[in-house]
């Protein structure tokens, strides 16, 4: 098949770990010609532009900054997004046709973008669901559900599943969410497909996670708890900091959290003040800086704010269990990201309102984390059920049979 991937997200080497790279590589690999659309944003001051990366034809098209601006800023060049990718398609892909457009959320506004390519190659449609929006936002108090942004994002959304031909959502809850919020979407339409990656083997040898330690220096007695990714108003960043400050005087964890985000600062002013001797905050270090270093470590860790409703599934689950780490979860009680951990045997959840929970929970994990068995299932489980592979095969059999596909 000719498959066209549309996403917000700036792709710019196809050989780099993701969620997204990773099914791309595998569509390639399986035979089929991969067209990328994704955006270089104004602040990079670089021109739409087609180039080939490995066999795989990646157009980044130019648009407005969507990230590290203003709300206002980030929501006028989302809004625009459509447009600007429709144009660029005309441009570049006119005389190629397109048998699947594949596209994730966010954004939830490329439905008429989707609906341009099916009318013209007379195309089918697959959503990979990771993001319900706008109810994230009203959940985390961005704005009302009676506002006239959310009923028209509202709208925004409706769209984009019904022109989905097939929609894959990350685990079960999420199905069970869009189904019971959107009642006229036909059972066979939806189904789940979870998170995937490249199963790689990035687990480390003690000596060499002794040298990590040292390279970042994190102390080599005691057991590494490492967040790494986005720091937000969707982590619950004060819950973050109520976490480290019962944890102040434990002489057994090291914690060290990577990442940025609008939530940062409050971070940063907290260690400033209390500067606690097992908490290590760093801003920013390269995608393979960041693997290794997550390998050198003992507990992944997961946060999201405990006033979601929607059921969150952080693909930074992959990341942990790919290198190794068991994970310890702090979450809503609406997602089961939690209870596929917990069930799965290879780490821990707590409610994130509860912080003698997370106390609780870093015990035990400093008690069981070197258990070799928590580190068997954990490798077991991610090629059994977040395998690229997997999620690949689920979109092919849901185009090429016309059938869903539950996990």
């Amino acid at each position: 098949m000719k498959i066209i991937f549309l996403t917000i997200i700036n792709i710019d080497n196809i050989n780099s770990g993701g969620i997204y790279t990773d099914l791309i590589r595998c569509f390639r690999e399986n035979g089929h010609d991969v067209y990328v659309v994704c955006p270089t944003e104004r602040r990079y001051k670089k021109p739409t532009q087609l180039v080939v990366d490995n066999g795989v034809n990646i157009l980044r098209v130019r648009i407005g900054n969507i990230q590290k601006c203003s709300m206002i800023e980030k929501g006028i060049s989302t809004l625009l997004i459509k447009r600007l990718f429709i144009n660029a398609i005309k441009k570049y892909f006119n005389d190629v046709q397109f048998d699947l457009v594949l596209y994730s959320t966010p954004p939830i506004t490329f439905s008429n973008v989707i609906k341009y390519i099916k009318k013209r190659d007379n195309a089918k449609s697959y959503l990979l669901l990771k993001d319900i929006f706008p109810q994230n936002a009203v959940d985390l108090n961005m704005f009302s559900s009676k506002s006239v942004i959310y009923k028209y994002f509202r709208r925004k959304e409706t769209e984009l599943y019904k022109v989905s031909d097939k929609i894959g959502c990350m685990s079960q809850a999420n199905v069970d969410y869009v189904l019971k919020h959107n009642p006229e979407i036909p059972l066979n339409k939806i189904h789940v497909n979870p998170n995937s990656i490249e199963a790689r083997d990035i687990v480390y040898s003690q000596k060499d996670k002794q040298e990590i330690r040292m390279k970042y220096g994190l102390p080599n007695d005691k057991i590494i708890f490492v967040y790494g990714g986005n720091l937000g108003k969707p982590q619950g960043v004060p819950f973050i900091i109520d976490c480290l400050k019962s944890q102040q005087n434990n002489d057994k964890a090291f914690f060290i959290i990577v990442g940025s985000g609008t939530e940062y600062s409050k971070l940063e002013a907290y260690l400033k003040e209390a500067m606690p001797d097992n908490v290590k905050l760093m801003s920013y270090i390269s995608k393979d800086d960041y693997d290794m270093l997550v390998a050198g470590c003992d507990v992944g860790m997961i946060f999201l704010d405990h006033r979601f409703t929607i059921p969150n599934f952080p693909s930074r689950l992959l990341g942990y269990m790919q290198a190794g780490l068991p994970v310890l979860a702090c979450t809503d009680p609406n997602t089961d990201i939690g209870k596929v951990i917990v069930d799965g045997g290879f780490g821990w959840w707590c409610e994130s309102n509860d912080v003698n929970g997370f106390e609780l929970m870093v015990k035990k994990a400093v008690k069981e984390c070197m258990d070799d068995e928590i580190h068997n299932k954990e490798t077991t489980f991610l090629l059994k059920h977040y395998s690229v592979e997997r999620c690949f095969e689920i979109v092919i059999n849901c185009m090429e049979n016309g059938g869903s596909h539950n996990v």
